[in-house]
């Protein structure tokens, strides 16, 4: 197996990993790595978790309606019954090579997006470099910084304040703080011994919260801790509203069969005819009443879904969320990056008492310029402001930024001897203060009044929109290392205050997914201030809010009955975000969940649907569904309304085919009451039901209309039971009515009447399809040219089976012209009841869409 070339990290900010120093320990080179790779295989926890497309076809040989086919083959060959048993097999054959062939291409295109989204890693070979996080190999050197999920298992080489969350592992959800061993470092042995409580350790599975770290990887892929328990670990995803909603339909499909086989069976044996072939009758109205191509159609028409959503900067990591994609009806969101640009521009540099000025700028670009944890748009900002003189000064040691804290220190040696800086949320850094620098760099004692002020200038600044930081700083002792413990008795030297400014064209992107049935909630941890100022200058009413304090102070079912009303969640932790969600799934609405950070991953599994963003961490790319390429919103409305319109053309083959299907098999099942001889014949009827699924094939590529996909749309199997209730007695009239005729003009000859039966039923089945793909009128939605040529060519193929040498293969004999145009007339007349019926049956669906 050969890798890829590295991707050398390029050239960023001071704090990105282009500012990272070579590791205490050298790790590989590009072409032992690469050797390595051939030796051990990809760093994969399992060896696959999706099956290729030839897996997947092969599966359906497990398919109750393939085994089904089979057995009637089998009992075919046994009873000397070539033709039909010939026939059986040529058709589970055709079956599966277009199931392949076309599951073959939705896993290729799938495949390939999911490749744009891999998560990668910053590995040392010569250099600091960026690889896929499946290229690591044992004895590479790996940097961790926050917001890194770890690659492999290995050793620390050294950390700092490293914090990592082992709760996949260890169940245990409180972050576990990890540490070197003391001295030079040496690797432990030969023999790597994981032991999870270990605190130089670190194991793949599990995500860095703060802090930074260079790891000697010791074991990849199956041999590591999380791939040995993979199979076992609590991280399954609950089954999606689509995947639920086909188990639905499937029990729905089975029951409805079990009762029309047994009623055929049980009636066979009282009317005394031949058990076999009354058995063989029953199992291919089984196959007849079931849409088994809905597999690969759903396949298909998610994949394609898929590709049309790539297409618009939307990549889907699972299909089944595709429908959960369509359906959401609430997005939760942070206002920054979605409301507004997302790129802090620095607007003013004031001191604690409001007044300009530039020494909270020059302390805070000496924190971004020497932090190495996750660069960020604060620290672009500060760090592109013009001036300023860093070269009298160098960095000893650095406090990481985490999420507890809210804040971020580095020590630096400079000439005003070694000073401890410290920025971060006002409410995180003013606590820590006892003073605070006045005019002229003198230094005043902290009392009541200057926090009374210092929180006044926060105030005003948020009012006006602007996000608030604080800087602060001390002097330390000269020692080996510092803590989160040093960060006490600060000065302060003021604030930075930023503008983000809103997107243009948010308001109407907002308006838009609110006719099209989303509400965006906004769940920030930004102060209240600030976020009814962004959303009122975006043209929402963020009234009702509720502060992160409110929301603890709720239990879940008073939270459950307050928040579908609520708008805006300002001051809101990642454990409050995940409750919101949680409520709101309660109450039937179905969840999306738009995040970037380290803390988001709980939220997005907790949602219908996790979104993430391209520039995500990897931990929130990692957890989530779909991923955007650029954090747009209306990027994410085009991808909802793609994924209503896949969902749509699966509903559509379902509805097709139930209400279809169960008419003509209850007619079937009704004329072997009365008749003769049989209605239609096995292979007929299997042959009918494959050139049906032929057409239905094409459904994928069908327009859906644009009224449906303006609402959220959720599975309703009532609507599906009513329109099969519905429309199959309408189908069996029609069909006891060419009964009639046939025995009126054709009279008991077994090969004339099943002949025209087969012709009108596939008739009937096949054009249906044009009234039901559709609740407008069916000559004003254009369908597919795809869908056209496949009915067109299927009426034609059956048209000419009465007159082609298979005809006395199959049992078709030749019909009068009479009786063609009889059966033409009888499909027209279907056609315009059925249309009738449709309006009725599906009115709810129409008024929902006006």
């Amino acid at each position: 197996m050969s890798a890829e070339s590295p991707r050398v990290v390029s050239a960023r900010p001071p704090g990105s990993p282009t500012g990272l120093a070579a590791p205490a320990y050298p790790g590989l080179t590009a072409a032992a790595a690469q050797q390595r790779l051939a030796e051990v295989g990809p760093n994969e926890p399992s060896a696959s978790a999706r099956r290729g497309p030839l897996e997947e076809t092969l599966r359906n040989f497990a398919n109750p309606l393939i085994l089904v086919l089979l057995g009637a083959a089998l009992v075919s060959v046994y009873l000397g019954i070539l033709p039909d048993a010939a026939i059986i097999l040529a058709m589970i054959a055709l079956s599966l090579l277009i199931s392949y062939l076309q599951t073959r291409r939705s896993h290729r295109a799938v495949e390939e997006l999911r490749g744009r989204v891999a998560v990668t890693a910053t590995v040392y070979r010569e250099g600091w470099v960026e690889i896929p996080r499946r290229e690591i190999v044992p004895g590479d050197v790996v940097h961790l910084s926050a917001g890194d999920l770890v690659p492999a298992d290995g050793e620390l080489i050294e950390a700092k304040d490293l914090h990592v969350q082992q709760a996949a592992l260890t169940g245990e959800a409180v972050p576990a703080e990890k540490e070197a061993r003391p001295g030079p470092f040496v690797p432990s042995g030969p023999a790597f011994r994981p032991d999870l409580s270990a605190r130089d350790l670190v194991f793949e599975g599990t995500s860095v919260l703060g802090g930074t770290a260079t790891a000697l990887v010791r074991v990849t892929g199956r041999s590591t801790v999380f791939g040995d328990i993979a199979e076992r670990l609590a991280r399954r995803r609950p089954e999606t509203e689509f995947e639920r909603g086909i188990r639905a339909f499937g029990t729905f499909m089975t029951q409805t069969i079990f009762v029309l086989v047994f009623f055929i069976v049980i009636a066979g044996i009282l009317l005394r005819t031949d058990l076999l072939e009354t058995l063989l009758f029953a199992l291919a109205l089984a196959v007849g009443l079931t849409p088994e191509f809905l597999p690969m159609i759903s396949t298909i028409t998610l994949a394609r879904g898929a590709v049309r959503m790539a297409r618009r900067q939307v990549i889907v990591k699972n299909l089944a969320a595709i429908q959960n994609f369509g359906s959401i009806d609430v997005l939760c969101s942070d206002k920054t990056g979605t409301l507004t640009r997302g790129e802090l521009r620095f607007e003013s540099s004031v001191d604690a008492e409001g007044r300009t000025s530039p020494r909270p700028l020059a302390l805070a670009r000496l924190n971004s310029r020497f932090q190495t944890g996750i660069a960020n748009p604060l620290d672009r900002a500060i760090l592109a402001v013009p001036g300023g003189d860093d070269g009298a000064f160098t960095k000893v040691d650095e406090v990481p930024f985490d999420f507890e804290r809210r804040r971020l220190s580095v020590v630096v040696d400079g000439p005003g001897g070694r000073l401890l800086l410290t920025k971060g949320a006002p409410e995180a850094v003013l606590p820590l203060c006892t003073a605070r620098e006045a005019s002229e760099n003198a230094v005043v004692p902290w009392s009541g009044a200057d926090r009374a002020s210092a929180s006044e200038v926060v105030r005003v600044q948020g009012a006006a929109g602007q996000r608030t930081i604080a800087v602060a700083y001390r002097a330390v002792p000269d020692r080996a290392g510092y803590g989160a413990a040093d960060e006490r008795d600060l000065v302060l030297a003021g604030f930075l205050a930023f503008e983000d400014p809103p997107l243009p064209g948010i308001g109407p992107t907002l308006r838009d997914l609110a006719r099209d049935g989303v509400e965006v909630k906004i769940l920030t941890g930004d102060s209240e201030v600030v976020a009814r100022h962004v959303l009122t200058a975006v043209g929402i009413d963020p009234e009702p809010a509720l502060l992160g304090r409110e929301v603890d102070a709720l239990t879940d079912a008073a939270l459950a009955a307050r928040a579908p009303a609520v708008r805006l969640f300002a001051r809101v932790s990642p454990a409050q975000k995940n409750r919101v969600i949680l409520a709101l799934r309660a109450t039937g609405h179905v969840v999306g969940f738009l995040g970037d950070g380290v803390n988001d991953a709980p939220s997005m599994y907790a949602a219908d649907v996790g979104i993430s963003v391209m520039g995500a961490v990897d931990v929130a790319r990692e957890a989530a569904d779909i991923v955007l390429t650029r954090p747009d919103l209306g990027v994410l409305h085009e991808g909802i309304r793609e994924g209503r319109e896949a969902f749509g053309n699966v509903v559509k083959y379902i509805l097709m085919g139930t209400s279809s299907n169960f008419g003509n098999m209850f007619s079937m099942a009704g004329a072997f009451l009365f008749l003769p001889f049989l209605p239609m014949l096995p292979d007929q009827i299997l042959l009918n039901n494959f050139l049906y699924d032929l057409t239905q094939a094409t459904l994928p590529t069908d327009r859906v209309d644009p009224a449906f996909i303006r609402k959220p749309r959720r599975w309703d199997i009532r609507l599906i039971r009513n329109f099969m209730i519905a429309a199959g007695p309408v189908s069996s009239v029609f069909d006891f009515a060419t009964f009639f005729l046939l025995l009126e003009f054709v009279g008991h000859a077994a090969g004339g009447f099943q002949t025209g039966w087969f012709l009108e039923s596939l008739a009937t089945q096949t054009l249906v399809v044009f009234v039901i793909r559709t609740t407008e009128n069916p000559f004003a939605s254009r369908p597919s040219p795809l869908l056209l040529l496949a009915a067109g060519g299927a009426l034609a193929f059956a048209a000419i089976l009465p007159y082609s040498p298979l005809a006395p293969v199959l049992g078709f004999t030749p019909l009068p012209a009479l009786v063609l145009l009889l059966i033409a007339g009888l499909t027209a007349a279907y056609l315009l009841v059925m249309t009738a019926v449709r309006g009725v049956v599906m009115r709810p669906l129409s008024a929902a869409e006006a």
